[in-house]
């Protein structure tokens, strides 16, 4: 069973937020993200066919859930992405030529699992399915590469995924766009895992360089050994 070990699986990563939901999100600052979820919400139902609103209706609640998810609040993770997820198929629906509103779909699902691994084989099979339609669709996109990139972190070797899997990918994204914060910040994590701490380091330094205010970036860095 491919499905059950993808956990969180893709984090929200670094679309092209509205300044103000990065600044929220990388300051972890719930309320702020509460609010700007309802006013995204409210619009998208405003709209409803409107694949741009229900997308960014998505977006909103996939930075909400990992946030919660980086505080540990695996409850509000997941009450976020079923939110997200109702949009996002909106959004996917009303235009299904987009990599990316796949790749948000599958985002959210994956971010479903950790409160409930009861629904991993139900949310996994979303999220693989997705990114891999996000991979097909948008393959100059750093973001898709990075999706499956964190993904197979989650997912062990004996399963399919692992450390080895997930480097390639980052390092794909890496390839678009050298200047990808979260790609730098997942780089050090998963070389981290791979116990090559020193490389680490030097990843996440250089995310932070990139992103000095992202909050996850500096615990991340603080809890990375020096060797």
């Amino acid at each position: 069973m491919k499905l059950i070990p993808i956990l969180i699986a893709f984090s929200a990563l670094a679309a092209d937020y509205p300044a103000p939901l990065r600044k929220a999100r990388d300051a972890q600052d719930r309320p702020a993200l509460d609010k700007l979820a309802a006013g995204a919400g409210a619009a998208a139902q405003a709209k409803a066919g409107d694949a741009a609103a229900q997308y960014a209706a998505a977006i909103h609640e996939l930075v909400r859930a990992e946030v919660a998810m980086e505080l540990r609040d695996k409850g509000g993770a997941k009450a976020a992405a079923e939110s997200g997820i109702r949009a996002a198929e909106k959004a996917v629906a009303l235009k299904p030529d987009s990599g990316e509103y796949h790749r948000v779909l599958g985002a959210l699902c994956g971010q479903v699992i950790p409160a409930n691994p009861l629904s991993a084989l139900r949310y996994g099979r979303c999220a693989l399915d997705e990114v891999n339609k996000a991979v097909e669709l948008a393959p100059k996109s750093p973001l898709v590469y990075l999706s499956r990139g964190v993904g197979n972190y989650y997912l062990p070797p004996s399963f399919g995924g692992g450390p080895d899997l997930a480097l390639k990918d980052i390092d794909k994204a890496l390839q678009i766009d050298p200047k990808d914060a979260d790609a730098w910040l997942w780089k050090g994590i998963v070389l981290r895992k791979m116990n090559r701490n020193a490389e680490a380091r030097q990843a996440i330094r250089k995310s932070l360089q990139l992103n000095p205010s992202r909050v996850w970036t500096k615990q991340q860095l603080d809890k990375t050994p020096e060797k």
